[in-house]
């Protein structure tokens, strides 16, 4: 007991040796706050141009976030044009492509396409050459360029030249028909019109007896009117040789089908035409037979018109029977 009581402290303020009393505690911080202020006014006045360009920096940079700020907004307030301008963008770089893809197309293609614009010219001096087989096979194959592709510009507008060519055939062709040719170039004639198209069959035998009427109205044309038995000796040689070639010619290129085709049939076209020119025969001779006085004169023109009527009876138009009545007179 008497150690345990020795153990005890007397003082209360008594510490334990290598303690700081708790009483001088408030004193000891004040002194480490005091040193500490005195430390941080040194440094401050050691480094104050450091404090005052922090305060600078940090002001500047308020200043820029706030511009960064604005310039944010303005730029939200933009997007939709940048969207609407992309887009733009977009298609006008795809227009831009599909251009570029065909001027590549027509840059691979460009020898074909010279070649194809080259036919008009090619057609029309086939055409102006007398070469018809080769101008009409072009105008074959523009017209299944034409069916292939019908909306092609290109293609279209070839076609529109060639049509005009073909119309520039066409009228060579008939032109050819109005002159003197014979049996074999009248079914080389028939036979590029048939090629062409443009007639039917009763219009292409119409078209060929205008044209062999053209012909024949030419050559009388282009007899002298004022001596009446010139006039009337060349006439009945004209019809004479002529006519008789042209009911042949006819006869031989268009085959008369009775079996009830419409298209093969004439209808009696030959039959009328034949018949008009023999009236327009005997009404001239009835005009120009009175100007001949002298008898001669007269029978030598009725021995012509006799063997003129007998030739053409080869061909059922033996007129003889309607002359004496003319000449009687």
């Amino acid at each position: 007991m008497a150690i345990m009581d020795s153990e005890v402290p007397t003082d209360e303020t008594e510490t334990v040796a290598g303690f700081i009393p708790l009483a001088s505690e408030p004193e000891l911080l004040r002194v480490d706050a005091e040193r500490i202020r005195r430390q941080m006014q040194e440094v401050a006045v050691g480094n104050y141009r450091a404090f005052i360009s922090a305060a600078d920096a940090l002001l500047e940079i308020r200043e820029e976030v706030s511009s960064i700020d604005n310039h944010l907004e303005s730029l939200i307030a933009e997007i939709p044009k940048l969207t609407t301008g992309c887009t733009e963008f977009i298609d006008s770089a795809e227009q831009i492509l599909e251009k570029r893809k065909m001027n590549q197309t027509l840059l691979a293609n460009h020898s074909t396409l010279l070649d194809l614009l080259e036919i008009p010219q090619l057609m029309d001096t086939c055409v102006r050459n007398g070469n018809y087989d080769e101008a009409l096979d072009l105008e074959a194959f523009v017209c299944k360029l034409s069916t292939m592709h019908p909306k092609l510009p290109v293609i279209q507008a070839l076609a529109a030249e060639v049509k005009q060519t073909t119309q520039s055939l066409l009228s060579q062709l008939l032109q050819k028909l109005q002159s003197n040719i014979q049996l074999p170039e009248c079914l080389r004639i028939i036979g590029y019109l048939r090629r062409i198209g443009v007639f039917s069959e009763y219009e292409m035998r119409l078209q060929f007896l205008r044209c062999r009427e053209a012909w024949l109205t030419g050559i009388l044309d282009d007899l002298d009117q004022r001596n009446a038995y010139d006039y009337l000796k060349g006439m009945v040689n004209c019809h004479r040789m002529h006519l008789f070639d042209v009911v042949n010619q006819y006869r031989a290129i268009f085959a008369d089908d009775t079996s009830g085709s419409e298209e093969n049939y004439d209808g009696g076209l030959l039959f009328s035409w034949a018949m008009h020119q023999i009236t327009s025969h005997l009404k001239t001779l009835k005009v120009m037979l009175p100007k001949i006085t002298e008898g001669g004169s007269l029978s030598n023109i009725l021995d012509q018109c006799m063997y003129c009527a007998m030739g053409l009876g080869w061909v059922g138009l033996d007129f003889r029977g309607l002359l004496p009545s003319l000449f009687e007179e």
